[in-house]
């Protein structure tokens, strides 16, 4: 398959987001994945691009034009595919993928998880979406996701959209 990993950029977490995403490049290598992810050099979008292209896996790049110009390009492409936006940018790891992995993020990152899952509720795909709960990172989304259900403004059972993984076992469970 082809994990489209939806994460941060940044280098100012949580270490322990470092060693899990490692994990998960490898994981996936191991297991004959490729990675699809937005192609930057840094935060968590390196360490996972890293561990997978070392591991042997196949590593998509699908970057927008401002992070070239910016020199932040990451070094573990094996494919670049290069975007004039973060619009097709989304447009386009969505198309090359196959299923969908959210670590923790920022605004960018809940741009993704929101576009795709939007995406799911209108049948522009049926892919799973897999929120890691790394060591409790998205408990306060949850919350507020659970909260706006109990509220009628989200149409049916959000967890059939976002399926919610605590550890790695999880997120392998629910790719199914």
């Amino acid at each position: 398959m082809k994990l489209c990993i939806y994460c941060s950029a940044n280098q100012q977490i949580d270490p322990d987001f470092f060693a899990m995403s490692e994990e998960l490049g490898r994981w996936a290598a191991e297991n004959g994945h490729s990675i699809v992810f937005g192609g930057h050099d840094a935060g968590l979008m390196h360490s996972v691009s890293k561990a997978a292209k070392e591991a042997g896996a196949q590593v998509i790049g699908v970057v927008p034009r401002r992070i070239e110009e910016m020199g932040r390009l990451s070094p573990y492409l094996d494919v670049h595919i290069p975007t004039e936006n973060l619009t097709d940018r989304k447009d386009l790891m969505m198309l090359q993928s196959d299923a969908f992995i959210v670590l923790p993020g920022g605004i960018g990152t809940l741009d993704e998880l929101f576009t795709t899952a939007a995406a799911a509720t209108l049948q522009y795909h049926q892919k799973p979406l897999i929120l890691w709960n790394m060591k409790g990172f998205w408990d306060s989304l949850i919350a507020c996701l659970d909260d706006l259900s109990e509220k009628g403004v989200i149409r049916g059972d959000w967890h059939q959209l976002i399926r919610v993984a605590s550890t790695l076992d999880d997120v392998q469970r629910l790719l199914g």
